[in-house]
């Protein structure tokens, strides 16, 4: 019976991590429409990146001028919005982390094959198509913040996150120190923790 929970266990473990990051990838998605409001379907939607090993990965706008671009690496990415008889707009600078589905959609205007149209702004912060909640913490916040360098010390930088498991005696990191203490002396540090 124990032999069956190990190899269980083993098999979670060597599968889970696929599974995880294969829906932690971010993708770009949204409407194409023209000057009047209507949208635009068969517009070529081209998001490029060095991040890709593909460099350039393109799809088409549907019935509606919607498009998604799934399965992107984490990166700045530039989108560009083809159609014939419109003119060409390309999005720069748009930065994709872990999980993070940016919303970037384009007005094309009628005009000459061979002219362009550069869209400079900031990059979409907030995901409207995801309800996930996930942080990403670089390495200069890292770097500067006073804190230990293990996992669960990591773990508590994400808002609501409290690492606490009585076996493995882990605890809040309190500016890069950790605080242990034994099991009949927790309730007077508490105290004292409490009453400074």
């Amino acid at each position: 019976m124990t032999r069956v929970r190990v190899l269980s266990c083993c098999l979670v473990l060597v599968l889970l991590p696929g599974v995880v990051a294969a829906q932690q990838n971010p993708s770009i998605a949204g409407t194409v429409t023209d000057a009047s409001g209507s949208v635009l379907p068969g517009v070529t939607v081209e998001a490029s990146s060095p991040a890709l090993i593909e460099r350039v990965r393109s799809v088409v706008t549907d019935g509606n001028g919607q498009y998604r671009i799934v399965d992107l690496r984490p990166g700045a990415y530039t989108v560009t919005f083809q159609l014939t008889g419109f003119s060409t707009v390309r999005r720069e600078a748009i930065e994709l982390t872990v999980g993070f589905t940016a919303t970037i959609s384009a007005e094309l205007r009628l005009g000459a094959v061979e002219e362009t149209i550069t869209v400079q702004g900031s990059s979409p912060i907030v995901d409207v198509q995801n309800v996930n909640q996930i942080r990403v913490v670089t390495r200069e916040l890292l770097e500067t913040i006073p804190t230990g360098r293990g996992f669960a010390n990591f773990a508590t930088l994400v808002p609501g996150v409290i690492m606490s498991n009585s076996s493995l005696n882990i605890s809040q990191d309190v500016g890069g120190g950790t605080a242990t203490t034994s099991p009949s002396r927790r309730s007077t540090a508490a105290a004292r923790w409490t009453s400074r």
